[in-house]
């Protein structure tokens, strides 16, 4: 097997960029908010803001062969896909009716709002896209256009702003800011109440605690633990591994499967042998921007498994010249695994789903609507 090297990036959004630009180098890419951004408006799901990199001289499932591999992993494919895509569907489909019901009993329609910093033509396609799956379901918008050189006084002055405003339940920054604005300072100023994207740090400290709720939870992890229980899959009691540990996907997921009862562990880094942890778990979390890492001889067979991450790797049969892979290496643990999500198409429509579900949620909370 290939030798592996873990690399902790305090940034993922510059970190996952890099990875991707030395593959497409006639474009740029970042990943943030639950998507993959392109300057030539692809839009595609899903990479953490903060995962743990691990590089390794596997490209592809094909280029690095597992040192062990089971008679399981040569028989046709046994595992059920996990539809993200259809499962977010119907939670639009959920919260469409949601809001109409609100609308149409208080008066209230949630409202989203959005403040973009500089030009990157990929955060302003994610913009849009945001933008066009508020309208989808009746959720209103609200966007902040500032340029580049703009004062981290003033996009707080924005955000203050948004905090006061009743008709806005929900307020994103959009991800990356300008080098020269303290990110931990501007996302820490949206009030807990409008976090619907779960980053500030009270709604993390809330989810950590026994007895206390957080108003929001980051939207993948909480797409994640969804799609476990629309699939019926029992959480309670069993072992559970999630590799990764950032603090929007790694570490919220982890508290999430602890608080539904898992007995859970967390491979990152400074994990020795992760193969022997990994292959304990009934269920799998794998959030690292790594593509192809967790093999089919890290998987138990039965096992379910959620793959957070999506990655391009150069592919010649490709007309694109890439192509987009998971954390996991889907071709050996669709062989072995009872679920697994595809890539893309899995965990990605969850994120922007969750993000409706959010400001919903915080629109009934506001106006103590049931």
């Amino acid at each position: 097997m290939a030798a592996v090297i873990f690399t902790d990036y305090s940034s993922s959004t510059a970190a996952a960029a890099a990875a991707v630009a030395r593959l497409l180098p006639s474009s740029r890419y970042r990943f943030g908010d639950g998507v993959l951004h392109s300057r030539q408006s692809l839009l595609l799901h899903f990479a953490p803001r903060n995962p743990i990199m691990l590089r390794t001289t596997a490209t592809s499932c094909a280029s690095a062969s597992p040192s062990v591999v089971t008679a399981s992993m040569v028989a046709e494919t046994s595992a059920k896909v996990i539809d993200g895509k259809s499962i977010a569907k119907q939670i639009r489909d959920e919260i469409t009716v949601e809001i109409s019901r609100m609308k149409d009993t208080v008066g209230v329609v949630p409202g989203l709002a959005v403040i973009l910093v500089g030009d990157r033509k990929d955060s302003a396609t994610y913009v849009r896209n945001k933008k066009k799956a508020c309208e989808s379901v009746g959720i209103n918008s609200y966007e902040v256009n500032l340029p580049e050189d703009s004062t981290e006084q003033e996009v707080l002055k924005h955000i203050s702003g948004f905090n006061d405003d009743p008709t806005v339940h929900g307020i994103l920054v959009q991800l990356p800011l300008p080098s020269h604005m303290n990110e931990q300072n501007i996302l820490n100023s949206v009030c807990i109440e409008k976090d619907v994207d779960g980053f500030h740090p009270l709604n993390i400290g809330r989810l950590a605690m026994r007895g206390r709720e957080p108003l929001f939870v980051s939207c993948t992890p909480k797409g994640c633990i969804e799609l476990l229980h629309r699939y019926g899959v029992e959480i309670k009691g069993r072992r559970a591994v999630v590799i990764g540990r950032s603090n929007i996907v790694g570490t919220p997921a982890a508290l999430l499967l602890q608080r539904e009862d898992a007995t859970v562990s967390v491979v990152h880094s400074r994990t020795k042998n992760p193969e022997e942890i990994t292959r304990q778990a009934d269920i799998i979390i794998a959030a690292v921007g790594q593509a192809n890492m967790v093999r089919g001889n890290w998987i138990k067979p039965g096992a379910v498994v959620i793959d957070v991450g999506i990655n391009a790797v150069e592919d010649a049969k490709s007309a694109k010249g890439y192509r987009l892979v998971g954390d996991v290496c889907y071709e050996e643990a669709c062989k072995i695994a009872s679920a697994i999500t595809p890539v893309p198409g899995g965990v990605g429509p969850m994120t922007i789903a969750m993000l409706l579900s959010n400001t919903l949620s915080s629109a009934k909370r506001i106006h103590n609507f049931k």
